[in-house]
């Protein structure tokens, strides 16, 4: 069989926005088939039949048909391979964890090239998706070894390394599911909700709320007890030491049975509990030592260990730790045991998406003790029927939080409270989390900030909770109009013709009317009139450090064709589009753009992304943007010089539209039949020197604010006051 050679990757750029292709981030793929332009795949030796049986689950691929098994009947049909790529990069993502439905592949001008795209929610997890994946159509095209498991792990492995933990994930999520944007500020788990001022920061499960004296107080174990004592909530009397002599001495006192643990660890690292003699408490103490700052040691509560998670006051989820063990078979070594009836479990893994982790009894100190203490090691061979305890806690997976007792709910609450955290993992030890805690000697044991969620989100046993809503909620409160929660008011501005004049007048009459405005365009980065970045910020990096201000109010940002071909738009949703034209496609040759009617696809882009009670503002007396108006969410104002153009009187005729246009030398709003003068047009002029702006440019302008709800009598006097030319850099001769 011929071998062909590899299909060429020319380009591959991340959109990270809002594009042409979809809402949502994804990686663009421009590649060259070369002779394999020729051979579609139904033409290909074998090749159908090593990938499906290399992905088998490419039968579950609805593509164009509409139906599964959609794919496979293009497959046999005859598909050419970049196509066949994209469904194969989609399958990675999907067996590496990240599911991925998007994707499209279309043919360019150039014979055999092709833009192909997938949805991809972090870069660098795309790139090795496709880097895999290219090997793979490869191996398959010319039948030579693939390992497909090791492919899928290289992707996973990427997916652990650069994606959300699952708690962060979690509160991600709820948020998107109300509308809410995010950012994420680091390659860690920084991340913000909402946009501009409007914005609320989560790192993990702690919150911008979240105070500092309060994580330092919960990080002190002693010191949280002492707390909690004062305010009457039941703890077990504990002891600092510095020695396993100092354990013995203070298990004395205390009276045995105690616990020894680290005073600021968590995870229950380190906790060793239940302990009688004096070999097993010392031994206890170098196990607690490297997890913390200080070793404690406290009274044991007899019962079962609890997790509950108070958010905001109010107890939303609760779990329960169980003592896990192994049965001896008089054949088999404890390490064998543990492998064959624990490590086994589906729900035990290393990642963080496992509920339950691997027991490593090698590496493992307190695995070590438990085993010493019943004279056992990892070597040892149980008698048959023999139970053996492996651990006494830190497995806190099964659901329980329906059955928590109102008073234990409410001394959870208590002890957040005391402590001063808006969300706390309260440890407790009850025999029965159905009793309140003094009728059964329980107690609460730790105070917990940044609690994982994970035992909440994928129990081992039970049904898991809503904690990522409950947090979302507790960060953005519910309100009758939840329409703009964690946003601000964002006004887009595309095309060529004075889209910075545009763009800054906008800016100007936001700034009016009270809000504290940032403005990203060719003349700068602006922020409330100061600019503090000058050149060209028409781009995706300077809108996007707008939105991350948190002094944002509102924000104007300049668009053109080649952000939008190139990165995408940095929001997600605006509250009005604007759009002056279709011009520029001259100089857009190396995205494949090389007539006017093409560039309806890019320049949509930002009517595809107003709000639904948001505005497209579109130039009527341009065809080819008035045409955009089907494709908005929203409402429409349309702009023109000539007011009696058709597609302006059917808009005002249709739904009360709105229009901006001149007459009788007139500026008027008008919306249906009603008409509102803003002012003559020979007065709406600019600054001190009374500057005569371009018409086309001011109706564009006076749309975007009359949509902004600005009121016009402040647009008018706006217009008066704006000094279109930009004050000299501090330091500059005149």
């Amino acid at each position: 069989m011929a071998s062909f050679d590899d299909i060429r990757l020319l380009r591959i750029h991340y959109l990270r926005g809002p594009n042409i292709w979809t809402y949502r981030p994804c990686l663009e793929v421009w590649l060259d088939l070369g002779a394999l332009e020729d051979h579609p795949s139904n033409t290909l030796p074998g090749f159908n039949q090593r990938l499906t049986a290399w992905l088998p689950a490419l039968i579950e691929h609805h593509c164009g048909v509409g139906e599964r098994g959609g794919f496979l009947q293009r497959l046999e049909g005859g598909t050419w391979c970049g196509h066949v790529l994209e469904h194969i990069v989609i399958e990675l993502l999907n067996l590496a964890g990240m599911p991925t439905g998007f994707g499209q592949t279309r043919s360019t001008s150039q014979r055999g090239v092709y833009r192909m795209v997938f949805r991809a929610r972090d870069e660098r997890v795309a790139r090795v998706a496709l880097e895999q994946g290219h090997r793979l159509i490869m191996a398959a095209i010319n039948d030579t070894p693939f390992d497909v498991q090791a492919a899928v792990s290289r992707v996973r492995t990427e997916v652990d390394d650069q994606y959300l933990g699952p708690s962060t994930a979690c509160i991600v999520t709820a948020a998107t599911d109300r509308g809410i944007p995010h950012i994420r500020l680091n390659d860690g788990n920084l991340v913000q909700l909402g946009y501009g001022a409007r914005q609320r920061r989560i790192w993990t499960a702690e919150t911008e709320h979240t105070s500092a004296i309060a994580e330092g107080i919960a990080s002190d174990k002693d010191l949280t007890k002492s707390l909690l004592k004062s305010c009457g909530v039941p703890i077990p009397e504990g002891q600092i030491v510095n020695s396993p002599e100092e354990a013995w001495e203070a298990a004395l006192d205390i009276g045995l049975p105690v616990v020894v643990k680290p005073s600021d660890g968590n995870h229950g690292r380190g906790v060793t509990l239940d302990l009688r003699k004096r070999e097993d408490i010392e031994a206890a103490y170098h196990v607690a030592y490297p997890e913390g700052s200080d070793v404690m040691v406290e009274r044991y509560i007899p019962g079962d260990e609890h997790r509950l998670l108070v958010v905001d006051g109010k107890l939303v989820a609760a779990a329960r730790g169980e003592v896990v063990s192994i049965t001896g078979n008089g054949r088999n070594t404890v390490k064998e045991l543990i492998d064959s009836q624990l490590n086994s479990d589906p729900r035990r893994g290393y990642e963080e998406e496992y509920p339950l982790e691997i027991i490593d009894v090698a590496t493992d100190a307190k695995v070590q003790l438990e085993l010493k203490r019943q004279e056992l090691d990892a070597d040892s061979v149980p008698a048959a029927g023999r139970q053996v305890v492996i651990e006494r806690n830190g497995n806190v997976a099964v659901d329980c939080t329906d059955d928590v007792h109102p008073e234990v709910a409410y001394m959870a609450a208590l002890a957040a409270k005391v402590v001063g955290l808006d969300i706390a993992g309260i440890d407790l030890v009850a025999q029965d989390i159905r009793k309140p805690l003094h009728e059964q000697g329980g107690a609460i044991v730790e105070v917990n900030a940044g609690p994982g969620l994970l035992m909440h989100l994928k129990p081992a046993v039970g049904a898991p909770r809503p904690v990522g809503q409950a947090i979302a909620e507790h960060l953005f409160p519910s309100t009758d109009d939840d329409r703009d929660v964690g946003r601000i008011p964002i006004v887009g501005v595309a095309g060529t013709r004075n889209t910075t004049l545009i763009a800054r007048l906008v800016a100007w009459l936001l700034h009016l009317g009270g809000r504290h405005t940032g403005l990203a365009c060719r003349d700068g980065l602006f922020l409330d009139r100061r600019r503090v970045q000058a050149g060209d910020c028409a781009h995706w990096e300077s809108a996007h450090r707008l939105l991350m201000n948190q002094m944002a109010q509102a924000a104007v940002i300049e668009n053109d064709a080649r952000t939008i071909l190139r990165d995408g738009l940095a929001y997600d949703r605006c509250h009005v589009g604007v759009v002056t034209d279709m011009d520029g496609c001259e100089a857009l040759g190396e995205f494949d753009i090389r007539e006017r009617e093409q560039m309806t696809r890019v320049l949509r882009t930002q009517v595809d992304v107003v709000l639904d009670h948001g505005a497209a503002v579109l130039n009527a007396a341009d065809a080819q943007v008035a045409d955009l108006a089907l494709l908005c969410d929203g409402s429409v104002v349309l702009y023109a010089i000539d007011g009696t153009l058709p597609v302006v009187a059917a808009h005002r005729a249709q739904d009360q539209g709105r229009a901006v246009y001149v007459r009788g030398g007139q500026v008027m709003l008008a919306t249906g039949s009603a008409e509102q003068p803003l002012g003559a047009l020979a007065d709406l002029t600019f600054g001190r020197n009374a500057v005569v702006p371009d018409t086309e440019a001011l109706l564009a302008a006076v749309g975007a604010a009359w949509a902004m709800d600005i009121a016009p009598e402040l647009i008018a006097a706006g217009i008066k006051t704006f000094e279109p030319d930009l004050p000299a850099p501090a330091g500059a001769r005149a």
